[in-house]
């Protein structure tokens, strides 16, 4: 193979590369459809166990337990949500990044440090009602 041949071939490949790379796609950080915003919804919030610490969540990103992030059924990935507990008034923003939670009765799951801002965390569960927001 002559010296121009192997040229040719390495622009080519390049090229191809170069090429496919655009079309792959990366994750997405859309705004909130907002159609979702002022979306409300009442029922029972818990939390997430430790061992689901760093695993990946539906959306893609790795669990943080620190971090201001719920699980919820439908609503799409990065909406906004207040969630306010019904007994006490304590509220918390999160953004939705996972889906569930799969047991019956219940809205959203949260962080362990977002439930801990509106309700003990040795209780488990809360009374909520759930705002989308801007």
């Amino acid at each position: 193979m002559n010296r121009k041949s192997s040229v040719l071939r390495f622009v080519l490949l390049s090229f191809a590369v170069a090429w496919l790379s655009a079309c792959a796609s990366a994750p997405s950080s859309k705004p909130v459809n907002t159609t979702q915003v002022g979306f409300v919804e009442e029922g029972i919030a818990s939390f997430y166990a430790n061992k689901y610490q760093f695993r990946t969540t539906a959306n893609g990103e790795r669990f943080n337990q620190f971090a201001s992030t719920a699980a919820h059924k439908t609503l799409p990935f990065n909406s906004r949500v207040r969630v306010t507990n019904l007994d006490n008034g304590k509220s918390v923003i999160v953004r939705i990044n996972d889906r569930g939670p799969f047991i019956e009765g219940r809205i959203i799951d949260l962080s362990r440090s977002s439930f801990s801002e509106i309700a003990d965390t040795s209780a488990g569960l809360a009374r909520v009602r759930i705002e989308v927001v801007p």
